[in-house]
């Protein structure tokens, strides 16, 4: 359809919405051929149930992968038309169990003719096509399992929204946006301790002037996240990446990612071999992210945040 053509793959759900009124307009159309009572959305319960053995609603739900209240639906209409029965399961009286009626059996057997017909019809569509859709929809059906289509959008999204974002060198003009956006961030989930005063109050002093560095992550030539390299006077680590925030307002943008790398390639250019840092495990996203750059769970150790109950690293490459 020109339509189609127009719109691309944009449109894929309304043209697989399409596709499939199709197929079940005529499905309806092929059960009053062979004289069977049916509806096409009761067929998946009603083919599970021919095999003979009564079953649960979750039973059923879980065999065709449709929800427990689309199943129940389902059920009840079947009932009203004399293809099922519901009676308690002896052993265990608060299960229903669901089974073929007399009518069901009946229909069970006469469908059969009209399995091989569809399947023959199929087959012979299948050889007149390029492409093998039934294989096609596995594909897709497995690759949607490990990640929605939803996740795959939302992915895509980061990055073309990413290619707005610049990472600077901090510049005093930013000292406040600095303090706020860390203040924003540590009150909305914990609360500022006298060690996050003394790096936002003089980050010049505390993190520049000791050999540390900040990057400053501009959305549209605003700015909207910060990230510090903080030189640690510690023999097992050199620098710790810390005061990492970005804006609500920016976030889901990939702005914590791309300011994780710079500070990443700041700490290689200046030949760390490790980055700490420390964080809280109720902050899924952010242990998420760390987890993303390369950073792994270490030993617990002393640190001067009540807030702090993980700390991590990252084994630099040179």
């Amino acid at each position: 359809m020109e339509f189609f053509n127009r719109t691309g793959k944009m449109a894929i759900g309304s043209r697989l919405r399409m596709l499939t009124e199709k197929i079940t307009e005529d499905a309806a159309s092929i059960y009053k051929m062979y004289d069977i009572d049916m509806q096409p959305k009761w067929f998946p319960v009603f083919y599970v149930l021919s095999a003979g053995e009564a079953k649960t609603i979750t039973n059923i739900s879980k065999e065709i992968g449709h929800s427990h209240p689309s199943v129940s639906k389902i059920i009840r209409e079947m009932v009203k038309q004399g293809l099922v029965t519901e009676q308690k399961d002896k052993k265990d009286g608060r299960l229903n169990m669901v089974s073929l009626s007399a009518k069901g059996n009946t229909i069970s057997e006469k469908i059969k003719d009209q399995y091989i017909d569809i399947n023959r019809a199929i087959e012979q569509l299948t050889t007149q096509t390029r492409n093998d859709l039934w294989k096609a929809i596995e594909e897709w059906e497995f690759l949607l399992d490990q990640q929605s289509l939803l996740t795959r959008v939302r992915e895509q999204k980061k990055e073309r929204e990413s290619l707005n974002v610049k990472i600077i060198a901090y510049d005093p003009q930013y000292k406040q946006v600095f303090k706020d956006l860390n203040e924003e961030w540590i009150s909305r989930w914990f609360k500022m301790e006298e060690a996050d005063y003394r790096a936002l109050d003089d980050p010049q002093g505390y993190i520049l002037d000791k050999g540390g560095c900040i990057l400053v992550a501009l959305y549209n030539d605003v700015p909207v996240g910060v990230c510090a390299l903080i030189k640690m006077n510690d023999p097992d680590y050199e620098y710790e990446m810390g005061k990492m925030a970005v804006s609500p307002l920016a976030q889901g943008k990939n702005i914590g990612f791309l300011l994780g790398k710079g500070i990443i390639e700041k700490a290689r250019l200046l030949g760390a071999k490790k980055i700490y840092l420390e964080s809280n495990t109720i902050l899924k996203p952010a242990i998420s992210l760390y987890h993303k750059l390369g950073f792994n769970k270490v030993a617990s150790r002393n640190s001067p945040y009540e807030r702090s109950n993980i700390q991590m690293e990252l084994l630099i490459k040179q």
